[in-house]
């Protein structure tokens, strides 16, 4: 009965270590999946600019997050698109340049914004510098809360 009873010890400690083993993988794979919050900025950041290469300027505006929409009305967003990003014609190529995680930008409430930025080409002009700051909106979304082009 002793060799029974280290036996059953023996598979109760190897069950308890493919649980806790089974705990790490699940925890380690649901922080894979959520990414850091520059990868997460950046996807809904470029599906955003996909939007306004489009020109569905309208959808652009809608999908922005709130500080954006309370600061920018839609015909005035439309309107300086139209002026400023339309002319400018087809993207040729966009490229990260550069990445910054912030939780103050000047003239922004506080929270957590992704600054990102692009060297662009477009048809009509070559070389470019755009600028997109997602931000973490109220509803836990990366939404795009401004949008600046050089």
């Amino acid at each position: 009965m002793v060799s029974s009873s280290k036996h059953q010890a023996s598979n109760t400690k190897l069950i308890r270590l493919l649980a806790i083993s089974a705990v790490i993988t699940v925890s380690a794979g649901l922080l894979f999946a959520a990414g850091k919050p520059e990868e997460e900025a950046q996807k809904s950041a470029e599906q955003w600019l996909a939007l306004v290469d489009a020109g569905n300027f309208e959808e652009s505006w809608n999908t922005a997050a709130e500080y954006f929409k309370t600061a920018v009305p839609e015909d005035h967003w439309e309107h300086s698109l139209n002026a400023v990003r339309k002319p400018l014609g087809d993207l040729v190529l966009r490229k990260l340049k550069n990445v910054k995680y912030a939780t103050s930008l000047l003239g922004a409430p506080d929270g957590q914004y992704v600054l990102l930025q692009f060297d662009t080409s477009f048809k009509n002009k070559m070389s470019a510098v755009e600028t997109v700051t997602p931000m973490l909106d109220k509803d836990g979304k990366w939404r795009v809360s401004g949008y600046y082009i050089k």
